[in-house]
């Protein structure tokens, strides 16, 4: 069986060896690149992120991730953001009291949670939609995150009745309700790092796989 091919976008985000390992352990064929050719023929494209949403949206413009990232999901080519890079994918965020414009596939502001103690980091149970394709066989398990910030309102919920299908959402509460992960077509995202989170990260990546 053909190894489905992954690029990695590489544009100075962190922690990018644990999310190819991740996929290569999965069985995927995976390449570490911002390069267009390769961007844009890669059965699927990961975009990780680490840090502050305006510095990741600095870095993505750098290596014209933002036109690399429409183009692929115009022509209904897989992708997958992780962490920050599922918040850019939303239409702002408010990090730092700071308005920043994010690339806009969905609506919603991403903002500081309202909990107790934040960063959230550790172990969290997630509450994936129905019809879910990432987390299926792995309904139930606990998934790593790490993070100050995120969506608290369903996509779904601020798009208008159309032809488009909506996006689903899974959710988890850290001091409330966030969205943990997204998926919508050819763009899916999760809050949490799969990479870091064990044999359940593992079983998503690979659901993930199955759909490039």
């Amino acid at each position: 069986m053909r190894q489905p091919r992954v690029v990695v976008l590489s544009y100075g985000s962190g922690n990018v060896r644990s999310a190819v390992r991740a996929l290569e352990r999965v069985g995927a064929s995976v390449e570490l690149t911002a390069e267009p050719t390769a961007v844009e023929g890669a059965d699927g494209l990961l975009v990780p992120g680490v840090g502050a949403f305006g510095a990741v949206m600095d870095q993505l413009a750098a290596v014209h991730a933002p036109r690399l990232i429409e183009r692929r999901l115009a022509g209904g080519r897989p992708v997958l953001g992780i962490c920050v890079g599922m918040q850019v994918m939303f239409e702002s965020s408010q990090e730092h009291g700071t308005a920043r414009r994010g690339l806009a596939q969905w609506p919603g502001t991403v903002r500081r949670l309202n909990a107790p103690v934040v960063p959230h980091m550790g172990w969290s149970p997630v509450r994936p939609a129905q019809g879910t394709v990432l987390f299926q066989g792995v309904e139930g398990e606990r998934f790593y995150f790490v993070h100050s910030y995120a969506a608290t309102t369903d996509p779904a919920g601020l798009m208008g009745a159309g032809p488009m299908r909506l996006p689903l959402a899974t959710w988890a509460t850290h001091g409330e309700d966030f969205v943990a992960a997204v998926e919508n077509g050819a763009l899916c995202a999760t809050q949490f790092h799969p990479e870091k989170s064990g044999d359940a990260g593992a079983q998503l990546l690979r659901n993930w796989l199955t759909t490039l």
